[in-house]
């Protein structure tokens, strides 16, 4: 079982290294009002999250009109097939497997990210 704050700040930090600006949530009702307030170019979601999980997070994010088509990429610990169906289904872009790593991070931002901003 991994520690989900670790995992947080080892993405952050990735992140921070690679030049991008993150912003980081306690939950998912946090992360809504910073998606709202900031309005980040990429959203990294932790499907386990307090409150929202990661997948309600996304639904609600993506049936948001100013934020339909910001990507989400979903992290998670669970790699099945399953689970990545619906990650699809709420509307995420990517799924990573944890633990992952720097470069997959970094991947995902080149890939979907358009800015020098993410958050999670």
């Amino acid at each position: 079982m991994d520690d989900s704050n670790t995992i947080r700040r080892s993405a952050e930090i990735f992140l921070k290294q690679g030049g991008h600006e993150v912003l980081l949530a306690d939950d998912g009702f946090d992360a809504l009002a910073k998606v709202n307030d900031y309005q980040p170019q990429l959203i990294f979601c932790d499907i386990l999250m307090p409150k929202l999980d990661g997948y309600q997070t996304c639904a609600i994010i993506k049936r948001n009109a100013r934020f339909a088509d910001t990507p989400v990429v979903m992290l998670s610990s669970k790699d099945g097939v399953f689970d990545k169906a619906r990650g699809r289904m709420v509307g995420c872009q990517e799924y990573l497997t944890k633990p992952f790593t720097k470069d997959q991070l970094l991947q995902a931002v080149q890939q979907f990210g358009n800015s020098q901003q993410g958050a999670m």
